[in-house]
């Protein structure tokens, strides 16, 4: 798609939430924040819609989009909650957690945005200028990140505007977020699966339904052209400069991402995701860090070893897959 529209970028005052809902209205295409990331927001209805969604961010189809409403009830008329997904939904929403569940029936949802799925993903954002424009829209929207499709999630509006600028029709700038990774995807299949890690831990998850979370298996994962869920494709969230992990030495011409009090000497330029080594730190910095890094002109961006722990777990399957050749 080429840049054509006039993006405009507008406070997240008390008039966005209606310009917001009047653009989705129209057909067009918002990004605004939420807790997690900045979404690139459609009307989940609206066939045609979704189609630009996906042509502005060069998103594959087959990958399919996360509907966001504004609260539970207004879940319930587009999927089908059991016990377990009910438990995890009132614990944890508004909140960085996302749910596989069956449509309900007469789910009003396009299927181009469930890529022809049986099942919807679905989520009630914590961030109040999100709640609010989807108060307002009274509708599923929905809202992958708003970047170009594999690229660094954009954490800021002025992220979004570097990507997208020129291809959607309106920016509603909430400051920076709050959590800096996409939310947590859980799978209400006949075992929870943990499909994506997330803003979410693992170990609050399991803690409410009193049972681990299932792994991704041979037989269970998603492949490169049916993704159970959003964010599972091998190789995303990746910047334009190569990412190599658990750095232990840094060459003259390699960008450090550095986690903890120490860092390794050298290299072109550095930033530290959480000098006092705290994962919440750490995950809000994440997508930033990486941006910024990108623009250093470096040969490589070298990454530290991060726990693999808490919000680690998310932090490290967004560097895996930042890793993986496009």
């Amino acid at each position: 798609m080429k840049p054509s529209l006039t993006t405009t970028i507008l406070p997240a005052d008390g008039t966005a939430a209606e310009a917001a809902a009047d653009c989705l209205a129209g057909g067009g295409l918002i990004a605004f924040p939420t807790e997690t990331v900045y979404g690139l927001g459609a009307d989940a209805t609206n066939a045609r819609a979704v189609a630009r969604l996906y042509e502005a961010k060069g998103r594959p189809s087959f990958n399919p989009l996360i509907a966001h409403v504004c609260d539970l009830k207004a879940a319930q008329d587009i999927a089908r909650f059991d016990q377990r997904s009910l438990r995890l939904a009132e614990t944890f929403w508004p909140g960085p957690l996302t749910l596989v569940l069956p449509k309900a029936p007469d789910c009003p949802v396009s299927d181009l945005a469930t890529a022809g799925l049986d099942s919807i993903a679905v989520r009630v954002p914590a961030h109040p200028v999100a709640h609010d424009i989807l108060r307002a829209f009274g509708r599923p929207v929905v809202a992958p990140s708003a970047n170009i499709s594999g690229h660094v999630s954009p954490t800021t509006a002025a992220h979004v505007f570097s990507d997208l600028a020129g291809r959607i029709d309106l920016i509603i700038d909430g400051g920076p977020v709050s959590v800096g990774v996409e939310s947590t995807i859980v799978g209400g299949f006949e075992i929870p699966l943990l499909l994506r890690p997330g803003g979410l831990p693992r170990e609050d998850i399991e803690r409410v339904l009193g049972e681990p979370l299932g792994r991704i298996t041979a037989e269970t994962h998603a492949t490169e052209t049916s993704p159970l869920a959003p964010g599972m494709l091998a190789s995303h969230y990746a910047p334009r400069t190569t990412v190599r992990l658990n750095a232990k030495h840094l060459d003259a011409d390699e960008a450090l991402l550095a986690f903890g009090p120490e860092e390794i000497p050298g290299g072109a330029a550095a930033m530290n995701l959480s000098p006092a080594g705290d994962l919440v730190e750490a995950a809000a910095n994440l997508f930033s860090y990486l941006r910024a890094l990108d623009t250093k002109g470096a040969r490589t961006i070298a990454v530290m070893p991060v726990p693999d722990e808490g919000l680690g777990e998310a932090i490290n399957d967004r560097l895996r897959r930042a890793a993986v050749p496009t």
